[in-house]
Formats: structure tokens, C-alpha cells, sequence
């Protein structure tokens, strides 16, 4: 056999021939799969007026374009993260875009409003196994510290870029093609990075655990049922009678799926995993910088609107330079964990996060928009969280169980999403008819602070406990 065919051979299911893997390039892929689905997480929220006009029913009713969505992907984290580990993360990942794209397709051609929510929920499915899975292929590729980092601060500035730049994108295509062209984007991105993710990702190991069925039924359950409280919550209020049924079965749900956890003979999320306090902590962190990040979002989005009288476009385009700023400040947190460390690294940018909140709730609403926009600039370095905190969870975790373990930290996000839109949309007409920024930050700004504490509780925990085997990573 000649040594040119001995180099055609297949290798994980791709012909390779003489070509060369390039990490770089499989990065793209992950981070270009990865960017869809945060970009999609805010991207509708300008063009739910056209949307409603175009296809009938309520503006209430076309809240759930953004809520099917939100409540597919978190209630089934979990879920696609425990099947990656068997599957294979590569696998897991193409399985993702080709859903993820087909429901874009869809949501694209929709005729109803009731087609459109349901192929958001299909949308939320295929992003359900893109997170778990992205970080799985990040610590398989890049299994050093070193180029681990800096894997993540890229990736972790795709998210940062996707969640900031949803309002902008989304209201430039809206007015100048038509909200269909919101969707219908995401399609060539996926086949793009479905190519480049066969041709220069390599699969992980699959580890066929024994499937834990009671705990998947019931971390579904209550993913989805308290997330959709929260998201009802928003829209009928916290004492009404669904929002605190669902809120309940959900609460219910939880501690049904951790009894059942610590009894499993093969549990879904292992217990030992939250042992490792760097490990809660972060996804803690997680949960409420989520609560903060899509909480503000949406917040400045409604005011911008409502109280200063932007329209789609003009909004996006006030929402630009808090955009710059938060892909900017993505891009170089690789080279300050590099230098300074995870937990430092994550604390700065909850600092900065307290320090942009208060200047929010001390200037907005009344004041020129020029103050607000300005006040919302230093939003952006929150940025520098995320690829600190994913780092720490990733190192905390078996490299067996990665892709579980992001899913837990990502289910812990997505929820606080929901929970944070619920409840600071909910605070934005707190003190009457009129919408204020001023409790809704204040609020953040609070919450911020938590998570000040909570880092500096993990980075001492971090530099005076001994390592653990869940701190390590066999990748």
C-alpha cells in the first residue's frame, strides 16, 4: 500500500487524504456553531412588532417566539450533554447544527405565528446540543492550559459578540430585508460550519454510560417547568395562579431530580461533581451573570423604545457601542487569564458589572439618551466573565464528563436568562404606568455584587484546598 493511501485512510469517519487537521480552524467552526445560537437568543427581540403585523395575533402571544426558544434550550441541557458524552461531541455538535439550521429554515418560510413558535422551540433543541458539545471539542482539541485559555476567550467572545450584537443585527436586517432574514442567515452559517467541523474536528471518546431515565425525565421537568414560570411570571405576574403552579412543580421537580441523583447507581449528573466547591461556585456565577446579562438586555432594549422613542434600527444601532465593547473585552480575556488567572479575571468583570449597573439606575430613563448609551458602554467588560468562569468549570470536571458538566453550567445560565428577563421586565413598570430603568438596575447592580462575593469565595477555596481528581482533566 502506498504511503499516499495509507494517509487516505478514514479517520473518524472523515477522508483526510494528505490534508492536516488545523486546530484554528476547528475553532471556527465550534465558535461560528456557537455564535448562532447566542446571536438568536436576542436577535427577535426588535423584530417582534413586524413579525406580529405580518403574521396576526397578539404582541403577548408573539412573546413566545422568544420563549419557545429559551424554554427548549434550557429544559434540555442537560439532556444533550449527558448523550454527548456517549455519542460523541463531534456528532453531538453536527446533530445540532442540522437542527438548529432546519428549524431556522422553517422559522423563515412560517405562515402562522403558532408555525414560527414551534420552529423556535425546534431551534431551542438543536442549540441544546451545540453548547454542551462546543465545550466538550474545545477541551479535546485544546487539551493545554495555555491554548485552552485562549481557545476560550475566543469562543467566549463569539458568545459575548452573538448575546450583545443580537439588538443591532437584528434591527438592521429587520428594516432593511424583512424579519424572514433572521432566520434564514443562520443556514449558510451552519453549512459552513458543519464543513469545517468534519474536516478539522476531531471526535472525542464516547463512554457509553448507562442512561440514568428517571433523572432525565425529571431534570427536563423541571428545567422546563421553572422556566416557563418564570417566563409566565413576567407576563401575568408572581402571585398569579400558573405562575406559581408551574414555579412549584418545577421547585418540586428539582428536588425530586437531586433525591433521585443520590440514589442512581449510574446518576445523569453525578453529586461528587458539585463536591468540588470551584465547580458550584461557578455555576452559581453562571446563573446569575445570565440573570444580569439578559435581564439588561432586554431592559435597555424596552426603554430605548418605549421611553426615548427609537425604532428598531435606531435601537441596535444605541446598543452599538456596549456591542464593541463586550467583543472587544471577549477577545483579550484570554491573554489576561493567561496573566492574572481565572478568578481575578472573573472578578474584575463582575466588579465592572456593578460599577455599569449603578451608572445605569443613577442616569437612565429621565435623562438624554446619550447618558444612557454612554452609562451602558461599560456593560461590555462583563465580557470577561464567561471564558473565565467556563475555564474553571471545564478544569474542575473528568474529562470523561466535560460535556455533561458544561451542560450543567449552561442549564444553570439559560435559567437565570429566563429568570432575569422575568423578573427585571416585571421591575421595569414597578413604580407605575411609566417604564424606569432605575429599580431593574439597581437590582443588577445587587446582583452583581453577589457574585463578587461568590468569586471571592472560589479563588480562595481554589489557592488554599488541595487538588482533587475532578480537578483534573483526561482528555
Amino acid at each position: 500500500m502506498s504511503s499516499f493511501a495509507i494517509r487516505s485512510i478514514l479517520v473518524d469517519g472523515v477522508l483526510l487524504g494528505a490534508r492536516r487537521r488545523s486546530p484554528a480552524l476547528g475553532l471556527a467552526a465550534i465558535c461560528l456553531g456557537f455564535l448562532m445560537i447566542t446571536l438568536d437568543a436576542t436577535i427577535v427581540n426588535l423584530a417582534l412588532g413586524p413579525i406580529v403585523s405580518d403574521l396576526g395575533g397578539s404582541l403577548a402571544a408573539a412573546q413566545w417566539i422568544v420563549n419557545g426558544y429559551t424554554l427548549a434550550f434550557a429544559s434540555l441541557l442537560l439532556t444533550a450533554g449527558a448523550l454527548a458524552d456517549r455519542v460523541g461531541a463531534r456528532a453531538g455538535f453536527a446533530i445540532g447544527l442540522g437542527v438548529f439550521a432546519l428549524g431556522s429554515a422553517v422559522c423563515a418560510v412560517a405562515v402562522s405565528l403558532p408555525m414560527l413558535i414551534a420552529s423556535r422551540v425546534l431551534q431551542g433543541l438543536g442549540a441544546a446540543w451545540l453548547m454542551p458539545c462546543s465545550l466538550a471539542l474545545i477541551g479535546h482539541t485544546f487539551p493545554g492550559p495555555l491554548e485552552r485559555r485562549r481557545a476560550l476567550a475566543i469562543w467566549g467572545g463569539a458568545s459575548g459578540i452573538g448575546l450583545a450584537s443580537g439588538p443591532v443585527l437584528g434591527g438592521v436586517l429587520t428594516s432593511a430585508i424583512g424579519w424572514r432574514a433572521i432566520f434564514l442567515v443562520n443556514v449558510p452559517v451552519a453549512a459552513v460550519a458543519g464543513l469545517l467541523l468534519l474536516r478539522h474536528v476531531q471526535e472525542t471518546r464516547r463512554h457509553r454510560h448507562p442512561l440514568d431515565v428517571a433523572g432525565q425525565l425529571l431534570a427536563i421537568a423541571a428545567l422546563s417547568l421553572l422556566t416557563a414560570g418564570f417566563i409566565v411570571a413576567g407576563e401575568k405576574g408572581w402571585g398569579t395562579g400558573p405562575s406559581l403552579a408551574l414555579l412549584g412543580a418545577g421547585v418540586l421537580s428539582a428536588i425530586a431530580f437531586a433525591a433521585a441523583e443520590r440514589i442512581a447507581t449510574h446518576p445523569m449528573v453525578d453529586p461528587a461533581l458539585f463536591r468540588a466547591r470551584t465547580f458550584s461556585v461557578s455555576v452559581t456565577i453562571g446563573l446569575i451573570f445570565n440573570l444580569c446579562l439578559y435581564g439588561g438586555l432586554f431592559c435597555l432594549a424596552v426603554d430605548l423604545h418605549e421611553t426615548h422613542g427609537l425604532n428598531a434600527l435606531s435601537t441596535g444601532l444605541a446598543m452599538l457601542p456596549m456591542t464593541l465593547v463586550t467583543g472587544a473585552v471577549a477577545f483579550l480575556s484570554g491573554r489576561a487569564v493567561s496573566r492574572f488567572g481565572e478568578w481575578p479575571v472573573m472578578l474584575a468583570g463582575l466588579t465592572a458589572g456593578v460599577m455599569a449597573a449603578v451608572l445605569v439606575a443613577l442616569n437612565a430613563t429621565y435623562g438624554a439618551v446619550w447618558v444612557l448609551i454612554a452609562s451602558s458602554v461599560p456593560l461590555g467588560a462583563t465580557a470577561l466573565v464567561m471564558p473565565a468562569m467556563t475555564a474553571v468549570v471545564i478544569g474542575a470536571a473528568p474529562g470523561h464528563r466535560i460535556g455533561l458538566a458544561s451542560g450543567v453550567l449552561n442549564a444553570a445560565r439559560q435559567t437565570g436568562g429566563a429568570f432575569g428577563v422575568a423578573l427585571l421586565g416585571a421591575l421595569l413598570a414597578a413604580g407605575g404606568d411609566e417604564v424606569s430603568l432605575h429599580l431593574a438596575f439597581a437590582v443588577i447592580a445587587g446582583a452583581y455584587a453577589t457574585g463578587v462575593v461568590l468569586a471571592l469565595v472560589g479563588r480562595m477555596h481554589s489557592t488554599t484546598s488541595k487538588p482533587t481528581q475532578l480537578q483534573i482533566v483526561e482528555v
